[in-house]
């Protein structure tokens, strides 16, 4: 069973910036990607970045690119969010996600999350 446990959320100023961890642990698999989906209050969840764990490609939704970035650290199975230049609607619930197999943007592709942590962006 894998386990996925996020840190870094908290409160920040309008240009500020966050760095999320993800820690994965329990039974690997061969292919994997990994995910971070973001949920505000009333809405649903949506996917903001993701990174295919063999070979690191990334891939972002439109709103993050050039203000976001998604890392791994295979030896330590964790992926990082870097959040720059965070705004106002950057306010959600970020959360981590595992697909077994290749990458993926919908929340129905991945198996397994994590509990999410709490980003609040101030005006």
């Amino acid at each position: 069973q894998v386990q996925l446990v996020e840190s870094g959320g908290g409160l920040v100023q309008a240009g500020g910036s966050l760095r999320l961890s993800c820690v994965a642990s329990g039974r690997p698999f061969r292919t994997y990607a990994m995910g971070w989906f973001r949920q505000a209050p009333g809405k649903e969840r949506n996917f903001v970045a993701g990174i295919k764990w063999n070979g690191g490609n990334t891939y972002y939704t439109d709103s993050v690119k050039g203000r976001f970035t998604v890392s791994r650290d295979s030896a330590k199975n964790t992926m990082y969010l870097q959040m720059n230049s965070l705004k106002p609607e950057d306010t959600a619930v970020y959360y981590c996600a595992l697909r077994v197999g290749t990458s993926g943007v919908y929340t129905s592709e991945y198996q397994y999350w994590g509990q999410g942590t709490q980003v609040t962006v101030s005006s």
